[in-house]
């Protein structure tokens, strides 16, 4: 069995706290002892830190670029290693964490790292007096990671933080540490110095620490509603800045004039990908009356081709649940949706894929005559579990995808460009995507608002919470 330990100061150490034990989502079987930090190593990474970022802090923007270009270039040369231990970690499908989700991390360094050298402040100019103002790095910053997107996260998290000139802690979730020591190890190798970037392990309670560490500057957590209350309050004794992107029930709107091939696809992308793992899909699918029967009948037919098995086969297209105790979750959300009177149209079972039969597999959900007040409708179920609902009109749908707490995307298909525009306006979410669904280039921003969070993954809005303001005036 694997033994996953902190990466400190450019190494691994031991350490003499618990040991959490690793499954394998695919069969259910333990692979890996995770040793948890204890305060002394995580007191170790913290001095590490210091003295790298005063290092990294001192070096020209163009500097830090140049090193992070390098970083990018051995992320993507690690390509197949890094799916490799995706798949292991979070039991996706191949497919997906090699065309997707593992080279963003790559894509993340090169693009932060090109902007390092372009970070400036502003002149002011006044009688007998100037001034300029500069954004300088905050200190020392801290991830917190979900366990869907392991290798996403960590990168999106840690570039921008590097390209202001911070060091960075990453405490990935106690699901899936490989890939986050693969990363740490790989940016070392590729020039960064020892102790600016590196991994802790661990529950909640190392989370908790880093959040009450009055050394750290700032935590970006990715995770749930409830974990990302608890994260502003545990930050709030140090004052830290917080970034939060949280849990979603998004809104997909199809309206009859759509591209109904489009459609049918988009809504099984934005529900299945990942095994209905994603905090921004759209779970909700509002379908205009005159299409709905027929839209119904398309993605039923389309989800119950789908294939669910082994995700270290390429042709495989549904992967495994995380863990048994999620499973179960989904599980127990279908059933209340078939008590609460929603159509089960397919899915919904759990599946037994031929070697892989202690895994943690479920087949594509779709429910019909759903309403609105329905807890499969309201609450965040993090499955593949896709809620059809049927609208009449554009305010009336507008209205339905508002009512929820969450606010972290929506989509719009429509071939009127005119209407699409109209209802993006009034749609309360950080993301939209008109004939398309959770496309997003490392130069565009992801968040969310309401109680799907606040602060910017991504893109050069990224920076502004990885740094600060720091105003000079000189009177002469």
């Amino acid at each position: 069995m694997d033994r996953i330990k902190a990466f400190i100061n450019g190494s691994f150490k031991t350490s003499d706290g618990d040991v959490l034990v690793k499954i394998n989502p695919v069969n259910g079987r333990p692979i890996a002892e995770v040793e948890k930090t204890t305060d002394t190593l995580l007191q170790d990474a913290i001095e590490a830190a210091k003295i790298a970022q005063h290092d990294w802090s001192s070096l020209t923007g163009q500097e830090r670029g140049q090193i992070m270009a390098k970083v990018s270039k051995k992320l993507a040369d690690s390509l197949h290693e890094l799916t490799r231990l995706e798949v292991k970690d979070v039991g996706k499908v191949w497919s997906e964490a090699f065309s997707s989700d593992v080279p963003c991390g790559a894509e993340a360094y090169e693009f932060f790292g090109s902007l390092a050298a372009t970070i400036t402040g502003t002149s002011h100019k006044w009688t007998n007096a100037r001034g300029y103002t500069e954004r300088v790095p905050l200190g020392i910053c801290a991830g917190i990671g979900a366990w869907n997107y392991p290798t996403q996260i960590a990168c999106w998290k840690s570039a921008p933080a590097l390209a202001m000139g911070n060091a960075f802690i990453l405490k990935p979730s106690e699901m899936t540490p490989y890939t986050a020591n693969a990363i740490a190890e790989i940016v070392t190798e590729a020039g960064l110095p020892a102790g600016l970037f590196q991994v802790v392990h661990g529950d909640f309670s190392v989370g908790q620490a880093l959040c009450k560490h009055p050394d750290i500057a700032k935590i970006s957590l990715t995770g749930g509603l409830e974990t990302g209350k608890k994260i502003m309050s545990q930050s709030a004794s140090t004052l830290k800045k917080v970034t939060l992107e949280l849990g979603g029930k998004a809104p997909l709107i199809v309206f009859s004039d759509a591209d109904f091939d489009l459609a049918v696809q988009t809504a099984i992308d934005a529900n299945f990908y990942t095994a209905g793992e994603v905090c921004s899909n759209a779970t909700r699918v509002f379908i205009q009356d005159k299409i709905a029967n027929k839209f119904i009948e398309a993605v039923k037919e389309k989800a119950e081709k789908l294939k669910v098995g082994d995700p270290m086969l390429e042709d495989t297209q549904i992967g495994a649940m995380i863990s048994e105790q999620h499973l179960e979750k989904v599980l127990s959300y279908i059933a209340i949706g078939k008590s609460e009177g929603a159509n089960l149209v397919t899915g919904g079972e759990r599946q037994f894929p031929k070697n892989c039969e202690g895994g943690f597999f479920i087949s594509p959900a779709i429910f019909s005559n759903c309403e609105d007040d329905m807890r499969i409708v309201r609450e965040e179920i993090f499955g593949p579990v896709m809620a059809v609902l049927s609208f009449d009109n554009e305010e009336e749908v507008i209205c339905r995808a508002n009512n929820t707490q969450y606010g972290l995307g929506a989509g719009v298909l429509t071939s009127d460009l005119s209407r699409a525009y109209r209802v993006a306006d009034k749609l309360d979410a950080g993301n939209i995507w008109i004939n398309s669904y959770n496309l997003i280039p490392p130069d565009w921003p992801f968040g969310g608002v309401k109680q799907s969070g606040f602060g910017r993954e991504s893109s050069i809005y990224a920076l502004e919470s990885y740094s600060q303001i720091k105003s000079t005036y000189v009177q002469y």
